[in-house]
């Protein structure tokens, strides 16, 4: 009995959602609740280390192409899509 519990616990869960954001001033009001609780959890990390969030903010947007780490992981992601189409395109 406990195993059918849970999945119709998520449904009534799911739907009491997309019934309260159908909404528009219900979705703002969400929204605006997620941007304070980033901003908090930001300002926390932060606040926590310093160091860490200055240099995040300052390579933000503005990457260097002598980072090797970063050039290492954009290369890295680039590949993973090309090796994925490939299989992709050979399974046919």
């Amino acid at each position: 009995m406990s195993k059918n519990i849970n999945p119709l616990l998520l449904l009534g869960l799911g739907i009491a959602g997309v019934t309260y954001l159908s909404k528009h001033e219900n979705r703002e009001k969400a929204m605006d609740l997620y941007r304070s609780a980033k901003e908090k959890v930001v300002d926390f990390l932060c606040e926590q280390n310093p160091s860490a969030c200055k240099e995040l903010l300052e390579k933000a947007g503005n990457p260097d192409p002598h980072d090797i780490g970063d050039t290492r992981m954009v290369g890295e992601g680039a590949m993973y899509s090309v090796e994925y189409y490939n299989k992709e395109e050979q399974q046919k």
